[in-house]
């Protein structure tokens, strides 16, 4: 994405740094929990070509500030909203992976009317049930205490033993903007708020009657994610009617760095349908598909 534009908004006293691509019909794409916009460098550039695609990173992550603030998800989402409203987003569709997914959740609380359609990419806030790494991380604020210094060696154990799919240029840039200050205390506040040591804590259907009516609704996931379960698309399937889901067999909680190409057809057929069943919550059946 050397091509991207990179500009800077202030928004509640916090620097959001984003990349931006092509134009058209405004994609925004979140990532997740520490990662950062380039997480998206592999599939960002095939969906801009006919749409104007924003890849924001999240406050306390890559080259957003650090503020010392809550990092709540209800702050995520006045934060990401503001930023919405900042650069007058209208219309447009939001996909998000993993905490950037639950994220895109909570923005149908405070921007409902701009945002046209969701998508879900292994995403949290659909079930209890996460890693144990992240549970532990939830524990007692040591990340936020004493994690600083690691946060950079943590970053690429992490990455070169997720299964090969991350090239050396991001594991490098990754660990980089990971040890700026104030990352552990990002990562450690935002993990306590939506995690303990049960699991998941901040869930979709909490608020389902405070949503009111959903846009169109896509999940995507892999088959073998061991971070989120692939169950907990199962289960959203069945609570919500017209959600589409698309499953990738062999494939971990990464799906835009180890299916890039299946998760741009899949996100384009989504977001390019001229007309889509808005999502409702009830029981009825969602279109499942599995693509190889």
């Amino acid at each position: 994405m050397n091509d991207a534009n990179r500009f800077i908004t202030r928004v509640h006293d916090t620097d959001i740094h984003w990349a931006e691509l092509g134009r058209g019909r405004p994609l925004v794409l979140l990532h997740g929990l520490h990662d950062s916009h380039r997480t998206w460098r592999r599939v960002a550039p095939a969906l801009a070509r006919g749409r104007r695609v924003l890849m924001p990173d999240l406050p306390g992550h890559g080259l957003s500030a650090r503020p010392d603030a809550s990092y709540e998800l209800a702050w995520y989402a006045k934060v990401m909203g503001a930023w919405f409203d900042a650069l007058g987003l209208d219309d447009a569709d939001v996909v998000g992976h993993s905490f950037g997914g639950g994220l895109a959740q909570y923005l149908l609380l405070e921007r409902r009317a701009r945002i046209r359609r969701l998508g879900l990419v292994a995403a949290g806030g659909l079930g209890s049930e996460v890693g144990l790494g992240l549970r532990l991380i939830s524990l007692a604020g040591v990340v936020e205490r004493l994690g600083q210094p690691f946060m950079g060696p943590a970053t690429r154990m992490v990455m070169r033993t997720m299964g090969g799919f991350f090239d050396p240029d991001d594991v490098a840039w990754l660990s980089w903007v990971n040890s700026m200050p104030g990352t552990a205390m990002a990562l450690g506040r935002t993990v306590r708020d939506v995690i303990d040591w049960r699991g998941q804590k901040r869930l979709f259907a909490d608020h389902a009657a405070s949503l009111g009516a959903l846009p169109p609704v896509a999940l995507y996931w892999g088959d073998r994610d061991g971070v989120i379960p692939v169950a907990h698309s199962r289960a959203f399937e069945l609570m919500v009617d017209g959600a589409v889901v698309t499953h990738f067999p062999g494939c971990g909680h990464f799906p835009q760095h180890e299916r890039p190409e299946a998760l741009v057809a899949a996100l384009g057929e989504f977001i390019e349908a001229p007309e889509l069943q808005a999502a409702g919550w009830r029981a009825g059946g969602g279109i499942a598909r599995v693509v190889a």
